[in-house]
């Protein structure tokens, strides 16, 4: 959902925008797995019991982001047609960074991926100090380059979808993955 969220809001910026917003997801993921590192088991055993209202939680989320998505795209598509509006403005660097972070914080099953990784990769070795530091670093970067990416092709499809009903077509896209990733959470909670 934060992939497909970042392209679409790349595609409707600019890359500068794009990669701010990457940044903010890869900072995410490098916090995550300094807190699974720093306490993954203990983390893994309070998380358990709640593991299922933390799978509704996340669906709603993502439903709201996939009904705002559409709704905010039909809306920008209505006023550049009939020219009442000028459209959407870019996001802010600083804006784009922080709600991208904070959409990315708000998956708690992150925090569960990367205590379970933690813990794996606990029982096969103990790393030590400098092992934990150099997995919380390569995660960061892992993500980072992943991110950066997805913002490249998000400017690419900024690019070739210039025009309005184009960029409807990526945003709605965008608010069905978005959908459908919620819906998955909810059948893997029931």
């Amino acid at each position: 959902a934060v992939a497909a969220y970042l392209v679409a809001l790349t595609a409707q910026t600019s890359l500068r925008t794009g990669v701010f917003a990457a940044l903010g997801v890869a900072t995410a993921d490098g916090v995550y797995a300094l807190i699974a590192v720093c306490g993954g088991a203990a983390l893994a055993a309070v998380l358990r019991p709640v593991k299922v209202p933390l799978r509704l939680g996340s669906a709603v989320v993502l439903f709201a982001l996939a009904v705002h998505g559409t709704v905010a795209a039909v809306r920008r598509h209505r006023e550049r047609r009939d020219g009442t509006g000028p459209g959407r403005t870019a996001s802010g660097a600083a804006r784009a960074y922080l709600g991208m972070w904070g959409m990315t914080t708000m998956n708690p099953l992150t925090v569960v991926y990367f205590t379970a990784l933690v813990l794996g990769r606990q029982a096969a070795a103990a790393p030590g100090r400098a092992g934990q530091a150099v997995f919380v670093v390569a995660v960061f970067v892992a993500s980072a380059s992943w991110q950066l990416v997805l913002a490249g092709g998000g400017a690419f499809l900024g690019r070739v979808l210039t025009g309005s009903r184009g960029r409807l077509i990526t945003s709605i896209a965008s608010s069905i993955v978005i959908g459908g990733l919620g819906l998955h959470l909810l059948i893997a909670a029931s």
